[in-house]
């Protein structure tokens, strides 16, 4: 289809001769706002690696259905507590490490980099702290910094991964309103892992449902989300 920013066809994913996830068919479309939910253990953050180029699928294949084929150029948001807390960077410092991908090996930030790296920044409401060193921030004021970081690259599509994890819910609903405005306003395709439904609820368009069997369901949130797919997924979790 000429909307899809990527299909998987048959894809099995697993680390050596451990399967985790098995012959999953499913795809996300250009300007999607995709919740990815399932039980602990079931696979999620492995489908990111996957989608990202970082995980070889051990069957099957994903598919990039651009003019050229190309893999689209994607902005990952890791989970904040897989990052040193004791970052000895400022704001600012951490958002243009987003444009080493651009600038190549060897080479230094310009005056150019800093710049995007102000407006992703100012992008995501965080301009004023960008001299404050990161450790120093709120959790919700460090997700949008490894939001605007991830914006920096120029991405046609945003990852992340459990985005308001540990975080109250004024904290959570700020970081998905920011998401939505960046989907609605600019048509950035978000793909986003969480184990919350309030976010999936509140924000997702679709949901890609993964069981603790390895397979995933995907498709409209009002679907995904109904008892049924939900016991389906969880059951094992729930006895």
């Amino acid at each position: 289809m000429p909307n899809e920013l990527l299909r998987m066809r048959g894809v099995t994913l697993g680390y050596g001769s451990s399967r985790i996830l098995d012959r999953l068919d499913f795809a996300v479309e250009r300007g999607d706002f995709l919740g990815v939910m399932g039980p602990n253990g079931s696979g999620k953050t492995t489908l990111l690696r996957a989608i990202l180029g970082l995980l070889r699928p051990q069957a099957g294949s994903i598919e990039f259905p651009s003019a050229d084929g190309a893999p689209p150029r994607f902005g990952y948001v890791p989970q904040r507590e897989r990052l040193d807390p004791h970052f000895p960077l400022s704001a600012l410092e951490v958002a243009v490490m987003g444009r080493f991908g651009k600038m190549g090996a060897m080479r230094r930030a310009r005056r150019a980099d800093y710049e995007i790296a102000r407006e992703c920044l100012a992008r995501c409401r965080m301009q004023r702290f960008a001299g404050r060193p990161y450790r120093e921030l709120s959790g919700g004021q460090q997700q949008r910094v490894l939001i605007a970081r991830a914006l920096a690259g120029e991405p046609d599509a945003l990852l992340l991964d459990e985005p308001t994890n540990g975080m109250d819910l004024e904290a959570e609903r700020a970081v998905m309103e920011l998401l939505q405005d960046l989907q609605r306003e600019r048509g950035t395709t978000i793909v986003f892992v969480t184990h919350l439904l309030s976010a999936i609820e509140h924000f997702a368009r679709r949901v890609a449902l993964i069981t603790r069997d390895g397979s995933i369901a995907s498709g409209a949130k009002e679907n995904m989300l109904a008892p049924d797919s939900l016991a389906r997924a969880y059951a094992e979790e729930q006895e």
